[in-house]
């Protein structure tokens, strides 16, 4: 080997030894890889004439929520800006309730105006996603920083991600519906608390049929 070979590879070696270094940096317990929400909205422009849908709007607007396979999780709503479209948005509202969805109070800013005599149905459509997984960017079993895995945390949040049914929960969480029925809890507890223990061959929660008998 000669002498220049020998300054070249002298050199190489710190090179190769960064590189290694090199990568997601995570000096807590927290994961650097968190969900992220994105939202998509989806607009169809619907003919008004006098504050109603004209004929065959309906149909119109039910298949294009079919296309879009609307379901829980979607917000629908409806632009009117002229405010004359209460007979359209109940018309609207109806629709949506066979894909069991309510009507939501206000809708998105819109990227163009309504056009006169027309009302704009929008569907605002959440994912959640964890960017940059997996990583396996940083190589952790010769780490002297004390960096956690450059893949840690993917797991867990990619699999959250992926179960939420409701992205906009992991925004903001979800509020009470102000629905609650005392009696089905109070039978939850007292089944619980007459149950006999499994320990002794009983079930821990008394299993009721169908039909409630």
């Amino acid at each position: 080997m000669t002498q220049r070979s020998r300054l070249l590879l002298a050199g190489l070696v710190p090179a190769v030894m960064l590189a290694g270094c090199a990568g997601t940096t995570n000096r807590g317990v927290e994961s650097v890889h968190q969900p992220v929400v994105n939202r998509t909205d989806y607009a169809l422009d619907l003919s008004a004439p006098g504050g109603r849908l004209a004929p065959g709007e309906q149909q119109r607007l039910s298949g294009w929520l079919t296309g879009l396979r609307v379901g829980y999780g979607d917000r629908v709503s409806v632009d009117d800006p002229q405010g004359y479209g209460a007979a359209a948005r109940d018309a609207v509202a109806g629709v949506i309730a066979g894909y069991g969805l309510l009507l939501a109070d206000e809708a998105p800013p819109s990227a163009s105006p309504v056009s006169p005599e027309a009302v704009r149905v929008i569907v605002s459509r959440m994912r959640a996603s964890v960017p940059g997984c997996a990583d396996w960017s940083r190589d952790s079993s010769s780490d002297l920083d004390q960096n956690t895995s450059s893949n840690y945390g993917c797991a867990t949040n990619s699999n959250l991600a992926a179960m939420i049914a409701n992205p906009a929960d992991l925004i903001r969480g979800s509020g009470a519906t102000g629905v609650a029925d005392p009696a089905i809890v109070y039978k939850t507890v007292d089944s619980f608390r007459k149950a006999a223990p499994s320990g002794g061959g009983g079930q821990t929660v008394k299993a009721d049929s169908a039909g409630g008998r």
